[in-house]
């Protein structure tokens, strides 16, 4: 593998908002950076496209994934639910067959999966999810059930993985690292919002963090009122973008 200094990166969903913070955070270190996505989305990083090698395709093709992330130490995967042909899904299982042996692999989904059933969820955001999943799977526009699926592969991988779950998001500059607990419902998270570039941020930095190999973090901004009185009331957290408690246990 590679030093830190002169690593090759994969971003699958380049083209994609979180894509092309995570494409930009990765060339702003120095490294190699490949990106996929679809064919129709390649004009999007026309910006970027004399910086970087772009494979175009399905991320949920297999081949695609094979080539586009031979040589990389490391595999930063937007897990997107589009349409109804396992597109989250055959993402993840894609990039767990193909990405090379000991490759840092960080992964995107939201706060509503969970990975070990203890995370509370407001009753507002239980009734969206119940309601809004099965309307959108019937549009045929996005399938949320598969990107849970996506993220159980990735659960039940060996592979050196990582599931950052983030809150709602918007634009703007950046705020620093986000702080993260292992469960939603822990109060240094009420806030429920993060900065999209850090959401960014906290993938590209996961790379390096040990930490996190075999985490789901779920992440809110560093300097939202939530993350701020808990740094006040000196639980830990902050804008260093670390655990809380204890490693990352709800208060």
């Amino acid at each position: 593998m590679s030093t830190s200094a002169t690593r090759r990166v994969c971003v699958i969903g380049a083209s994609g908002k979180l894509g092309r913070y995570m494409v930009r955070h990765a060339l702003d270190r120095g490294w190699e950076v490949v990106g996929v996505c679809r064919e129709r989305s390649v004009p999007k990083l026309a910006d970027l496209a004399d910086r970087m090698t772009i494979v175009p395709g399905p991320t949920n093709d297999p081949e695609v994934i094979r080539k586009a992330v031979a040589g990389c130490d490391a595999v930063l995967t937007v897990l997107v639910p589009w349409g109804v042909q396992r597109y989250s899904s055959g993402t993840a299982q894609a990039v767990l067959d193909h990405a090379e042996p000991g490759a840092r692999l960080v992964f995107s989904c939201g706060w509503h999966i969970s990975r070990d059933g203890r995370d509370r969820y407001p009753w507002k955001f239980r009734m969206m999810v119940r309601v809004m999943t099965p309307l959108a799977r019937l549009a045929r526009v996005v399938d949320v059930n598969d990107q849970v699926e996506a993220c159980r592969l990735v659960f039940a991988s060996d592979r050196r993985w990582t599931v950052v779950r983030g809150s709602d998001l918007e634009e703007g500059d950046s705020q620093g690292l986000p702080v993260w607990s292992r469960h939603v419902g822990d109060p240094v998270l009420a806030s429920n919002l993060t900065r999209r570039v850090d959401f960014a941020l906290f993938m590209v930095e996961a790379l390096d963090d040990e930490s996190l190999v075999r985490e789901a973090p779920a992440i809110v901004g560093c300097l939202t009122p939530s993350a701020l009185s808990h740094s006040a009331a000196g639980a830990g957290g902050g804008p260093s973008g670390h655990e809380t408690d204890r490693p990352g246990e709800a208060s």
